[in-house]
């Protein structure tokens, strides 16, 4: 009496498992391209939201320091009208030089956070210092 086979047998077996394996393969190789695909555009987009926010806070301050040179120049402008009075002489340096180093400070750090070129910090420090 003959056996009759059944199943595909081993060569069968073989296939399948080759079939199944190379599928197995491209699809782990689809995912993977696809989640780095997606983690790429992730990390563009958070790029151009932090260079917008960037841009925005270096305007802000741009803006800031041109009201305060606005600010600087109409308080010279007026200063020759009015007679200072007596007693303010001896204070008044002492507060304006500290103003004036807190400026001095602030246009020191904006420069090193490479918001303010070199040109830009020259011409604001001598606005500063009244050059």
């Amino acid at each position: 009496m003959m056996m009759r086979r059944r199943g595909p047998g081993l060569l069968g077996v073989a296939a399948t498992t080759a079939v199944v394996a190379g599928t197995a393969t491209a699809v782990s190789g689809s995912m993977q391209r696809n989640a780095q695909e997606k983690a790429m555009a992730e990390q563009q987009q958070q790029q151009m939201y932090q260079a917008q926010q960037q841009a925005q806070m270096e305007a802000q301050i741009r803006a800031q320091i041109a009201a305060e040179q606005q600010q600087a120049q109409q308080m010279v402008q007026q200063a020759p009208m009015a007679p200072p009075p007596a007693a303010a002489p001896a204070a008044a340096p002492a507060a304006a030089g500290d103003d004036t180093m807190a400026k001095l400070q602030q246009l020191a750090d904006l420069k090193a956070q490479g918001i303010l070129s070199d040109a830009e910090f020259t011409a604001a420090k001598a606005k500063v210092l009244g050059l």
